[in-house]
């Protein structure tokens, strides 16, 4: 089974508990998520099971799209919800005006600072066990890019927002960055994850859902192929030449692929065989028409 299963989780487990989960319902040698939930928030998360999990490191860096509460004149040393209050400040006199006008401010590239309750790691260990132990530690800023930020309501103390950001951005950090911003802090009270991948909220499986396919034997209901992974990618169909290219890893010009590719320069492109299946993922090099491959898959592999 090869694939990728879109699973709504719940609040209250972590993202590793809901890929052990799916890989005994699906009875899968191997499982792997695009991007970890906190265990407080909810939402999509993509698991890629049995080869698709070699698909992971593509859809990781796609851009994904959250739902979330900004809770004013509370901070956390967590940034959000299940941390220590460390400060409070009333937030009466921030107007909806002033919110509009910093949520602005983060629209773009913007440098944030990772937070100190994280799983990035220091000399090998997690910073969140640093943290734990009274010896956090503070990596340096990093480049993120937030391709919308929307105010949606405003009900102080608690504001609700949606955001689109880059793949590595911290909605809790970006939360607490916009409550410092505002005199009165914040934390991150709430989040939902709509859109990861390319895959949303509305095509996400519960836990409940797969546990009724599983029980009717269904399962492999449940997988989306290969194929319809990355599903902003462009695709081109590979005709018996092509395939044959591709199996012997010969190398690749954009004759071979069609003239259609060169508008994907730098981009990646799915190749799809006669059936319909993942044969391939290229990428071509800016600016030179050279095709990289990425990935392939054997017959054996896609089914």
């Amino acid at each position: 089974m090869n694939g990728i299963v879109v699973v709504h989780k719940p609040a209250g487990v972590s993202s590793a508990r809901v890929v052990a989960r799916v890989k005994r319902l699906l009875q899968a040698r191997k499982v792997g998520h695009t991007g970890t939930l906190d265990p407080f928030a909810r939402g999509v998360l993509v698991c890629c099971i049995g080869q698709a999990t070699r698909l992971a490191r593509f859809l990781v860096e796609r851009p994904k799209t959250y739902a979330g509460v900004l809770t004013l004149g509370v901070e956390t040393d967590t940034q959000d919800a299940t941390g220590r209050v460390t400060a409070e400040r009333p937030p009466a006199r921030v107007s909806e005006e002033e919110l509009h006008r910093v949520f602005q401010r983060y629209a773009g590239a913007y440098q944030q600072a990772p937070p100190t309750y994280s799983a990035l790691k220091h000399e090998g260990v997690p910073l969140y066990t640093l943290a734990r132990r009274g010896r956090p530690v503070q990596k340096p800023a990093r480049e993120v890019f937030i391709y919308h930020l929307r105010l949606a309501a405003a009900e102080l103390p608690r504001v609700r927002f949606e955001v689109r950001c880059s793949a590595g951005t911290y909605i809790r950090t970006l939360c607490a960055d916009i409550g410092r911003d505002l005199g009165c802090g914040g934390h991150l009270s709430e989040l939902t994850r709509l859109e990861s991948g390319g895959f949303t909220l509305d095509q996400a499986l519960t836990l409940e859902d797969l546990e009724d396919l599983a029980r009717r034997g269904a399962s492999g209901r449940a997988v989306i192929p290969m194929a319809r992974a990355l599903p902003a990618v462009a695709e081109i169909a590979a005709g018996p030449p092509l395939m044959e290219k591709v199996r012997h890893g010969r190398e690749l010009t954009l004759a071979d692929v069609g003239p259609a590719a060169a508008v994907n320069d730098g981009q990646l492109l799915k190749l799809i065989d006669p059936q319909g299946e993942l044969l391939a993922l290229l990428r071509l090099t800016p600016g030179t028409g050279a095709i990289e491959y990425c990935c392939v898959f054997a017959p054996s592999e896609r089914r």
